[in-house]
């Protein structure tokens, strides 16, 4: 069956009205710029011929009440449809409190843009003739009440029952914790794994070989990664260096060969921000230290705190050009224990050749 059509992604929002806004020293995110970056995305988007856009999660600042309405009203005004899933900002406590909506609020905000049952935190539809979308919730709580990136039994039961349904048609599925890795061992680190769907592997396995595709945020990253047939593609957010997001153009004719050509844009400029890449990067690298000593000293490098301190100031851009994506990373300088950990950054295949698919690709299906 031939099928064509075009939508965009764009990701980690982090909606904040200017009264809304508190700071923190050590925030990587731009905040301040989310309006502003959000309308100007918009305003090229609503020029394209674009069949529908998703937002994979972490739409607010922190699950202000009042940036949910605002967004959900702007949303409306778009003229394609869009589709959301929360993100764990979206939702950071399970009941609502004076400052944020709990879990089980997010369906009613957001009915129009995907959510069918305000009383369901994950929904299915179909989109276009022959294409479902699959919006899964990846927030979870735990015992002890804290946030923890997971699908529950009840939903995983669900999505099989959903996949059971559907097989003459092209499924997407859209969640905001990543389900496969996109750093080395972000699985096992510590500092990554936060990133990652806990029971990753679970979902995988349900999807395979019926999905091919699944589009996530959270990360604040530019990065196609690839599991046995299943790409996972993860787009950076637009309040952070280098304010990303994505168009794509997805094709498949009568011999069954499909194709999903991908393309990234940038926000470069905005009335108080006329450079705004170099901005950003600069707000991001004046904010790296705490973070890269933490890479450094703890596992799987475990250095001592006198050897992080000197080498932590080479890596002051580190973290930006991992969210650009396509980034190659070689510190001759380094000890060389520490030299071939940063190089498996690289986007390199395993014949260690340069693999540049993070921002514009087209992907064989």
């Amino acid at each position: 069956m031939s099928l064509e059509f075009r939508f965009a992604v764009a990701s980690d929002l982090h909606i904040a009205l200017p009264h809304t806004i508190w700071d923190n020293p050590y925030r990587f995110h731009l905040v301040e710029v989310s309006i502003p970056a959000l309308e100007l995305t918009f305003q090229h988007l609503a020029q394209l011929d674009l069949d529908f856009l998703l937002l994979p999660g972490d739409l607010t600042q922190h699950g202000e009440r009042e940036n949910h309405a605002w967004l959900k009203q702007r949303l409306a005004q778009l003229p394609f449809p869009v589709y959301v899933v929360p993100g764990n900002h979206d939702v950071p406590v399970l009941k609502a409190d004076e400052k944020a909506i709990g879990l089980a609020d997010f369906p009613s905000y957001y009915q129009k843009f995907g959510y069918d049952d305000p009383k369901q935190l994950y929904y299915t539809c179909e989109i276009l003739p022959g294409v479902r979308l699959i919006g899964l919730n990846s927030n979870n709580f735990n015992e002890q009440g804290e946030q923890i990136g997971r699908l529950d039994d009840a939903q995983l039961d669900w999505l099989k029952g959903v996949l059971a349904t559907a097989k003459e048609e092209l499924i997407l599925v859209m969640i905001h914790h990543n389900v496969v890795e996109h750093l080395p061992g972000q699985s096992q680190h510590q500092m990554g794994r936060r990133y990652m769907l806990e029971n990753a592997p679970e979902l995988l396995e349900i999807l395979r070989p019926q999905v091919q595709l699944v589009f996530t945020g959270h990360l604040h990253v530019q990065d196609i990664a690839e599991d046995r047939g299943i790409y996972d593609i993860t787009t950076g957010s637009l309040v952070s260096y280098p304010h990303p997001y994505r168009i794509l153009h997805f094709r498949a004719d009568d011999l069954g060969r499909k194709w999903l050509q991908i393309e990234s844009h940038r926000i470069d400029s905005l009335p108080e921000w006329p450079d705004l890449p170099h901005f950003s990067r600069e707000w991001m690298g004046d904010r790296s230290l705490p973070f890269m000593l933490r890479l450094l000293t703890e596992p799987p490098l475990n250095l001592p705190i006198e050897t992080a301190r000197e080498l932590a100031p080479s890596l002051r851009y580190f973290w930006a050009d991992i969210a650009a994506g396509d980034g190659i990373f070689d510190y001759p300088d380094f000890p060389p224990k520490v030299r071939r950990y940063f190089q498996k950054f690289s986007c390199s295949g395993s014949d260690r050749t340069p693999t540049m698919i993070d921002n514009c690709a087209t992907l064989l299906l």
